[in-house]
């Protein structure tokens, strides 16, 4: 009978022993597994450019893809200034990034905080700090390429000097428009002249005709009186 009693109790410490156990591997695989499946470390913030606009950078690298809640606020003195957006990310071996379009300023703090149920609920340490160089101010380096303004300064003269040649073509077209007015007076002149001499020609040349006539007729008559008279006699 003791034989019997010894070995009862020795199993039920070995069931015991055994079921702790087997709690503890459980509890240290979950443990690991959570600590697998998604994990703060896997999350990583950056800001950047894209063009002249300012945005901020999430990437999960979580292989197990769990949804995660990634929420920027954009710090001042240690406090929540304002909230930037809210995005769901589900990671990957690859890493997935997802973007806050951000007008940010140089030197400027922000708290990335992560968010996935059963996994995740802290910020990502440090918070993130901006570039100290802005965006925009990259954009104007193109500035100088504002240099078209001495070659307008340029044409402005080249524009000037036609401003004489309009003057030029100018005396040009008055002196041709004199030559026709100062045309028609001579010629009118002419045909004045040429009909005032010819009303004063004909009636002096009919004059003359008209006694030369007479003349020649009395000298005929006469002539011929003497011619009869002699050869009378």
């Amino acid at each position: 009978m003791p034989v019997l009693s010894i070995s009862r109790r020795t199993v039920a410490r070995s069931a015991r022993a055994l079921g702790v156990a087997s709690a503890a591997a459980a509890l240290a695989l979950g443990v690991a597994g959570n600590a697998i499946a998604c994990n703060i470390n896997e999350f990583s913030a950056e800001a950047k450019c894209d063009g002249k606009n300012g945005i901020i950078t999430v990437t999960d690298v979580d292989p197990a893809g769990v949804p995660a809640t990634i929420t920027v606020y954009l710090q001042n003195n240690g406090a929540d200034l304002k909230k930037v957006g809210e995005q769901v990310v589900k990671g990957s071996r690859q890493g997935t990034t997802i973007t806050f379009t951000e007008d940010w300023k140089p030197n400027a703090e922000y708290r990335v905080h992560v968010t996935a149920k059963g996994y995740v609920d802290e910020d990502i340490k440090p918070n993130l700090t901006t570039p100290a160089t802005a965006c925009k101010e990259e954009e104007e380096s193109p500035t100088p390429t504002a240099t078209p303004s001495p070659s307008d300064s340029a044409s402005t003269p080249a524009e000037e000097s036609p401003s004489p040649t309009p003057s030029a073509s100018e005396s040009e077209s008055t002196a041709p428009a004199s030559t026709p007015s100062n045309a028609p007076t001579p010629a009118a002149g002419d045909s004045n002249l040429a009909e005032t001499g010819a009303n004063s020609n004909t009636g002096i040349i009919a004059g003359v005709a008209a006694a030369l006539v007479a003349i020649g007729g009395g000298a005929v008559y006469f002539g011929m009186r003497r011619r009869g008279a002699s050869s009378s006699r």
